[in-house]
């Protein structure tokens, strides 16, 4: 008996022994049939080199994948692609014609709902990112103004709120957080879209427009994030800021530049000050959040608020030599991660980290602003 009990033992330990030995699961950012696109980290390698290439691919993957996964227009993924990939026609050659057509027929989809449905949650925000990715394409791809564009804009405008925002999420920073920032990109739609404001015969429409601008003229933006996208909305209506408040804003934005030479998305708003402040006891549990002082303290620079930084700052005046601009230059050049991508660290979980998609958006943008986008070795196809 002891002897069988002895070898039961032994099983039962060997048995331990092999599922211990069981290579963890392999996690990813995006997947799908044919893309798998590693979850981003801290300590993923950084390029040697900067690779247009690698961050291309990237981008060109994660949206992919995210629409064929999940088949909806997101703030995170496919909405910034639409957004800005088509700015960087030139050195990218033309966006992928799939995703127009995806957010067309999305367009369609969101047509068909109730009025009800349509103005609760994210929606409203939801139909601004569509009208602005359709009105984006025929900015810099066709450059003339399309039916769908037409017809998403006088959609997004009829589901506007009263007081002139657009209903967005308030639980998953910084895209769906607040209808202030719905408003922006509402507004970045509207002027992106080619002759459209300047044909608009409609009394009403014009009406919700000026609405929309009174808002963001009068309305106390919800923290520094807030200020930083109504100083980047002032680059295409200039009337939203008298000189002294832009140049307010400027100097805001530029206090908030980190020693390492680039700019932390936490330092832009105190954490129960993001959306409904659910995210707050997450990030007061970061190792870099000073209870003491209720402040951010020996905190490194992500490639989302580095880049967004540069890039309004770029949109508002300041010189590509400034020193300032050029030091932030540098920290994205040599702060690439071996994916393509730049690190930033999400506001909301430390599971999926998708703030690295526009956290790799924003800094080539930022680039091309300054004129230190190095060329495409060789183009993705389409």
């Amino acid at each position: 008996m002891f002897v069988f009990r002895y070898f039961c033992v032994l099983l039962v330990s060997a048995s331990v022994s092999v599922v211990q030995a069981e290579p963890p699961e392999a996690k990813f950012q995006y997947k799908s049939p044919e893309i798998q696109i590693p979850e981003a980290s801290a300590g993923e390698p950084v390029l040697k080199e900067f690779s247009l290439e690698r961050a291309d691919r990237y981008l060109e993957q994660g949206t992919a994948a995210w629409s064929a996964q999940r088949k909806c227009v997101s703030c995170h993924t496919n909405g910034m692609y639409l957004i800005s990939r088509p700015e960087l026609t030139a050195e990218l050659g033309p966006p992928t014609k799939a995703m127009r057509d995806f957010f067309v027929a999305e367009l369609r989809k969101l047509q068909g709902q109730d009025r009800e449905r349509l103005l609760s949650g994210i929606r409203p925000t939801q139909i601004a990112y569509v009208a602005a990715g359709l009105a984006k394409w025929d900015q810099h791809v066709s450059r003339k103004l399309s039916p769908e564009t037409d017809e998403a804009l006088r959609f997004m405008l009829s589901v506007q709120s009263d007081d002139g925002s657009w209903g967005n999420a308030d639980c998953w920073p910084p895209f769906e957080s607040s209808s202030y920032q719905g408003a922006t990109v509402a507004a970045q739609a509207i002027a992106a879209a080619p002759g459209w404001r300047e044909a608009l015969k409609d009394e009403a429409l014009q009406g919700k427009i000026k609405r929309l601008l009174t808002y963001l003229r009068e309305k106390e933006p919800p923290h520094d994030y807030g200020r930083l996208l109504l100083l980047w909305t002032a680059a295409d209506y200039p009337e939203l800021l008298t000189a002294e408040k832009k140049q307010a804003l400027i100097s805001m934005v530029r206090k908030h530049q980190l020693p390492d030479g680039g700019w932390s998305l936490r330092t832009f708003a105190a954490p129960g000050a993001w959306g409904k402040g659910n995210r707050a006891e997450k990030l007061q549990a970061e190792p870099e959040f000073d209870t003491a002082s209720k402040g951010w303290k020996n905190l490194e620079s992500d490639g989302h608020q580095t880049g967004l930084a540069i890039l309004v700052l770029r949109e508002s005046g300041v010189k590509a030599d400034d020193p300032q601009i050029r030091k932030g230059i540098q920290w994205l050049l040599s702060h690439q991660r071996d994916s393509g991508r730049w690190w930033t660290r999400s506001l909301n979980t430390d599971r999926w980290h998708f703030i690295t998609y526009s956290g790799t958006f924003y800094p080539l943008l930022a680039l091309k602003k300054c004129n230190a986008l190095p060329a495409l070795q060789q183009t993705s196809s389409r």
